[in-house]
């Protein structure tokens, strides 16, 4: 597999989509672990707009051997170099009558598994007894998203919207957004593809319009040890 252009729009753009990387079998097995996993435990999040699942390849161990293949190591070895590993782990399953949205922002914070004053690593977020902060930017930069389709994603659905480039502009504020300097694009997905993103690409999510599912495992990767006080919340090689 040719990945030249690939790494061209990572670089300049902040991202790129690759379709058929799972093949149908590959994604309904992927599925029916998923929907036989115990819910109950509290990495289970259900509400009527979305169902989600954080730590999502401990809580579901059974997937990290079908997400993680060496079809998809390869492709990351390829494009960013040896070394990284899964540091964060989230499913979203956004029902076809969702009205969730997500408006225009920068994944700006890592997953870590304790609060300590460090310098650099600031501010400190806690949700759900997950310790989140912000960390020095080189790591943000350094840092990528692996996005993985469950079903045909567009527009009408929730795909991902994206600013192109963004990811340049260092910390970049919704309100500062320049629309006169930028286009917005839809990042369409088909089912067993995948959309790679940098952390600082700016990007939001529509409400569904068309009545039909968007199930999507956001798969975060880093080849950086943190400060010698804290370590990553979630770590799998």
């Amino acid at each position: 597999m040719d990945l030249t252009g690939h790494r061209y729009h990572i670089a300049h753009d902040g991202f790129t989509v690759m379709d058929d990387i799972y093949t149908g079998a590959e994604v309904n097995t992927v599925i029916n672990v998923i929907e036989s996993a115990d819910r109950s435990g509290p990495l289970f999040r259900q509400t009527a707009d979305v169902f989600a699942i954080r730590q999502f390849l401990k809580a579901v161990p059974d997937v990290s051997p079908l997400l993680l293949n060496n079809k998809l190591k390869n492709i990351i070895s390829d494009i960013f170099g040896d070394g990284y590993f899964v540091v964060k782990s989230i499913y979203f399953d956004k029902p076809g009558s969702s009205n969730w949205f997500v408006a225009w922002h920068q994944d700006l914070t890592i997953s870590v598994d304790g609060k300590i004053d460090i310098a650099g690593y600031s501010p400190w977020t806690v949700k759900q007894n997950q310790f989140a902060v912000q960390p020095p930017l080189h790591i943000l930069q350094d840092n990528f998203t692996v996005r993985i389709h469950l079903d045909d994603t567009n527009e009408n659905n929730g795909a991902l919207k994206v600013l192109p480039g963004s990811h340049l502009k260092e910390i970049y504020r919704p309100e500062n957004i320049d629309w006169q300097q930028e286009t917005e694009v839809s990042c369409n997905v088909q089912a067993g593809g995948i959309m790679i993103m940098r952390p600082l690409l700016m990007h939001a999510s529509s409400r569904t319009t068309n009545n039909k599912k968007r199930r999507v495992a956001h798969i975060e990767f880093s080849r950086v040890t943190l400060a010698d006080e804290i370590d990553w919340a979630e770590r799998v090689y």
